[in-house]
């Protein structure tokens, strides 16, 4: 019996050891996205990336017919939501880094716009996890990305008149 035991934990680890190493590097990409820190100074985002990884070793065994990537990337979020809601009162504005290309997006925005467009979740589904319809996601995406487009483009150059030249 203690054999049977030993040996399904052995290849339990193994197995979440082969899923650590094939999605730890992209969750990670999604939780500096997130949390809008620079990507060689992250340590919001190794947390909220060991929290979820650690939710998921705690119920590998479970439902077997699951992704385990889908099940890490939805706590992942959920997770940040909370955060993000406990911390800075709501979803509203937190203290990203300058660098961060999603800086000017609040937690919200960051979220739906990593879930729908970094992760490709659908619409249907960012809303059923998030709790809001799926015409208010749509909304928010579109402003989210509206407001990185135009912020990347700058203003426009100034228009000068042209001297006339002399013939």
């Amino acid at each position: 019996m203690r054999e049977r035991h030993a040996s399904r934990a052995t290849r339990r680890a193994r197995e979440f050891e082969a899923f650590v190493s094939g999605a730890a590097g992209r969750l990670l990409h999604a939780a500096t996205l997130l949390t809008a820190e620079a990507p060689d100074d992250n340590p919001r985002a190794r947390r909220l990336l060991t929290l979820a990884l650690a939710h998921t070793y705690a119920c590998w065994d479970r439902p077997r017919g699951e992704d385990p990537y889908d099940r890490t990337r939805q706590y992942l979020a959920t997770r940040f939501a909370r955060g993000a809601w406990h911390h800075y009162g709501g979803l509203g504005r937190a203290r990203p880094h300058p660098a961060s290309p999603l800086a000017p997006l609040t937690p919200q925005e960051r979220l739906i716009l990593v879930l729908r467009l970094y992760e490709g979740v659908a619409e249907e589904q960012t809303a059923a996890l998030l709790g809001l319809s799926p015409e208010r996601v749509r909304a928010i995406c579109h402003r989210s990305t509206t407001t990185l487009l135009h912020r990347a483009r700058g203003p426009a150059p100034a228009v000068t008149a042209a001297k006339a030249v002399p013939s």
